[in-house]
């Protein structure tokens, strides 16, 4: 496939043109148990961005991902940083703000569920503020401890280690691949709320990572770049509303 997508970084200023779509992954730096690095939801995060402007119709821009999330519940593990919702909330506004100087239109695609609360609300307070910006909702399929899901967790760590074997599979240690708690979500969240992953799952597995394989990503991958262009394209402007105040 051509990409049709750039990244905004590489750009020389009076190379970007007015009123683009900017696409933000949004991820954080997190563990994910002993056989992932920290880095997963900022992968799938940028894989999403990627594959979905290349599959858009004009020629979208990804800005650098946004590395750190909301995630304390993983603070007890070495490695994790999570720099809470208040900053979160805040670098979103003030991001979307600055882009809206020339871009027209802003869509933060998500790879970590912990991010959700805080992505909904900035993302009202925006639209309140007259700005054209979306976001796509999680991006890897099935429940998560961060989301406040109700289903079971026993999905989340085999899909999350397919689309690394797929997407980075040199960071991915298979034999180190264990089972966690797998018990439903619903029934682990008092405990995870109120003492974090690690009161639950030593390793920080919340569910079978086992089973995993690249193909299993590759077609994950597919299905989720294909909701997000949905998405992207469901909420587009119409020609001449470019959906903020002057």
């Amino acid at each position: 496939m051509t990409r049709k997508h750039a990244d905004l970084a590489g750009h020389a200023w009076p190379d970007v043109r007015h009123g683009p779509l900017v696409l933000v992954p949004v991820g954080s730096t997190e563990q994910h148990g002993p056989h992932l690095p920290l880095e997963p939801d900022m992968v799938i995060a940028c894989a999403v961005a990627r594959e979905a402007a290349d599959a858009l119709p004009r020629r979208p821009l990804v800005a650098a991902a946004l590395p750190y999330g909301a995630g304390g519940e993983h603070a007890r593990f070495p490695g994790t940083v999570s720099i809470g919702h208040e900053a979160l909330h805040a670098v979103l506004l003030e991001l979307t703000r600055s882009l809206a100087l020339w871009a027209g239109r802003v869509v933060f695609v998500n790879g970590h569920g912990g991010n959700i609360a805080t992505l909904r609300g900035a993302v009202g307070q925006l639209r309140e503020e007259g700005h054209a910006v979306d976001r796509v909702p999680w991006a890897v399929p099935g429940g998560d401890a961060h989301a406040g899901r109700t289903e079971t967790s026993t999905r989340t760590p085999v899909v999350r280690t397919s689309l690394m074997l797929h997407l980075a599979p040199g960071s991915v240690r298979l034999t180190e691949a264990a089972p966690g708690d797998t018990r439903p979500i619903v029934a682990l969240m008092p405990d995870l709320v109120a003492r974090g992953v690690r009161a639950v799952s030593p390793s920080g597995v919340l569910g079978d990572p086992t089973g995993a394989t690249a193909e299993e990503g590759r077609r994950v991958l597919a299905e989720t770049v294909s909701a997000a262009v949905r998405r992207i394209t469901a909420a587009a402007p119409a020609p001449g509303d470019d959906r903020r105040r002057s």
